[in-house]
């Protein structure tokens, strides 16, 4: 219930708005799919169910109130946009029964799928109790994940080692009567427990009772959404990559990049004598920022971006949170991810894609490619504005940092599809209207 959620909200919406819409042309006698308004009314819909998810519609919201006041935001913001649209216009492009009935309707309808999904996630998260057989000592680590950002709730029960859960010839099998004592309802194995025919059979008979077995990869690709670095070297080089053998899905990603692109250039040539102006106050320098980056091939290129820094630091390193570099009006950019605007630039030129691995500097590669196995794996697609590492996982510049986003990258390589790119498009979006600066 907690993934149909957001289908529901939308359906949800485009009910109550055709619905509406629909019910004023019966009261007026007028015919709704024959005039503009439907097409209006459509627009309307979808700028509701965008503003519904950028507030963090249907499973941000963790209280009653929180959830009001996101559900109040969300048709507010759709019936201003329609607002200066038709003021600007100076036509009536939906009636005011419309826009007014659709606040009536979805604040408290809004309200009811966000008290859904989180009644849905806590059922979740109560189901899947996770039992770990593995050597790893990180076992905190990936309790933590489970806690901050997982695909599938669950909860870390209790761990054993394969040497304990092997228990040959105790009159208890203790991988059975952990699993038993827990309530465990996932039991998953490394790679040293499913190399032993003990833990095997153990987990063959806790199958049987319905519990699922997972080995690590795969309960970190379902679960967590990314690939353990156990597992990187083995699996690095043996799937088949959407954009490297999926000719369709080439072109199909090609042309929504393209939409994409020209949109956000119309944005762009509307944004840049804003910035301009801001940049003669407090932002003296030049407009734009080029930095080499790598790309498909390993072939570098130079990467746009509005100069959000002193102009005696934009050659240097990566900058961190709080670089005391960035200037005043730089920060609003970054804040907003206008700063990121002129990339649709490189888009157009097919340098970059919409979705793909963040690219990285030159040096910067040659550094990591040095001390991660496969690193350069990342090089076989086009990298691209937003990525699966970028929504999954927060800003960081050191080793440890590019080892975690190189596994949210290869298993964004492994999935690779257009419903995987729509899905990061729409958590980007999410990111932007909640305003979460880097």
């Amino acid at each position: 219930m907690r993934r149909l959620a957001p289908a529901v909200l939308a359906a949800g919406t485009a009910v109550c708005v055709l619905g509406l819409g629909r019910a004023h042309a019966a009261a007026h006698d007028y015919s709704f799919t024959g005039s503009s308004r439907c097409a209006w009314s459509i627009v309307f819909l979808s700028v509701l169910v965008l503003a519904a998810y950028g507030v963090g519609l249907p499973d941000g919201p963790k209280t009653r109130r929180a959830a009001a006041l996101a559900a109040a935001g969300a048709t507010s913001t759709a019936i201003v946009a329609v607002s200066v649209v038709q003021l600007v216009g100076g036509a009536a492009l939906l009636p005011r029964a419309v826009l007014l009935g659709s606040v009536v309707i979805l604040v408290p309808g809004y309200m009811l799928c966000t008290r859904l999904a989180h009644d849905a996630f806590a059922r979740e998260e109560e189901r899947d109790r996770v039992l770990l057989v593995a050597a790893t000592e990180d076992v905190e680590g990936l309790r933590a994940e489970l806690e901050r950002a997982p695909e599938h709730p669950a909860v870390l029960v209790a761990r054993i080692t394969p040497e304990q859960a092997r228990s040959v010839g105790a009159p208890e099998r203790l991988l059975l009567t952990v699993a038993e004592s827990e309530g465990a309802n996932v039991v998953v194995l490394d790679r040293e427990a499913q190399a032993d025919d003990e833990i095997v059979a153990q987990a063959a008979a806790l199958h049987e009772r319905g519990v699922r077995i997972r080995t690590l990869s795969m309960f970190y690709e379902q679960w967590l959404g990314k690939l353990p670095v156990s597992e990187l070297e083995r699996v690095s080089l043996l799937f088949d990559i959407g954009e490297v053998h999926a000719p369709t899905y080439v072109r199909v990603k090609h042309l929504l990049d393209l939409v994409l692109a020209m949109s956000g250039f119309v944005v762009l040539v509307a944004v840049t004598p804003i910035v301009l102006f801001g940049n003669a106050i407090a932002n003296r320098g030049p407009l734009l920022f080029r930095q080499p980056r790598v790309g498909r091939g390993g072939r570098e290129f130079q990467i746009l971006k509005f100069r959000t820094m002193t102009t005696d630091g934009v050659e240097s390193d990566p900058t961190v949170e709080a670089d005391p570099r960035v200037t005043r009006f730089g920060r609003i950019l970054r804040t907003a991810h206008v700063d990121e605007l002129p990339q649709v630039v490189n888009i157009l030129r097919g340098e970059l894609s919409v979705v793909g691995p963040r690219p990285e500097q030159p040096h910067l590669v040659e550094h990591l490619a040095g001390k991660i196995p496969f690193y350069r794996v990342r090089h076989l697609v086009r990298p691209g504005l937003t990525g699966w590492a970028q929504v999954k996982y927060h800003y960081g510049a050191d080793d440890l940092d590019a080892l975690e986003k190189l596994q949210y990258e290869v298993y964004y390589l492994r999935k690779q599809g257009i419903a995987l790119d729509l899905r990061i498009v729409a958590r980007t979006l999410r990111s932007v209207v909640a305003r979460e600066g880097r």
